[in-house]
């Protein structure tokens, strides 16, 4: 198992988005594994403003899927929460990638509250599903962003 400590690396992206009705669960709080899908969001839109969208590196034939993940739940989000989500690339290696995530709600009194903090590791492979080292011009763009680039 990866080091389950998670530490946000600069630069850190952030982007808000609104719980959806559909993203909760009969207790009216966010279903679990529906962190995922925001841990998503955000790695997704880190790496568009890298200008290196996923949709590039499929036409190129790779695909990053998840391998591992964490998550540590602190506080629930509820329905029309507005939420922020913070991702930091912190490890490149010649096979994988690993983003660090932490999901914040702005409290009545202005301070942020700690929702979830979490991670995923991500392997490169190619279409027929092996093992390959991300592009080097790739993982030039992506270390540059983290503690051993």
């Amino acid at each position: 198992m990866s080091n389950l400590t998670i530490s946000m690396t600069e630069p850190v992206h952030r982007m808000h988005c609104r719980v959806i009705y559909g993203d909760t669960d009969a207790g009216g709080v966010v279903y679990n594994a529906n962190f995922l899908r925001y841990f998503e969001m955000g790695r997704t839109e880190m790496m568009r403003s890298l200008s290196l969208p996923y949709s590039r590196m499929e036409e190129r034939g790779l695909i990053l899927p998840v391998t591992e993940s964490y998550l540590r739940f602190k506080a629930p989000a509820r329905y029309d929460d507005l939420i922020t989500i913070d991702t930091s690339l912190v490890e490149v290696k010649k096979f994988s990638c690993r983003f660090n995530y932490r999901i914040l709600r702005e409290e009545d009194s202005g301070r942020e509250r700690l929702l979830v903090k979490g991670f995923t590791v991500h392997a490169c492979i190619n279409r027929q599903g092996r093992l390959t080292p991300i592009p080097e011009d790739i993982c030039r763009t992506m270390a540059k962003l983290c503690q051993n680039g």
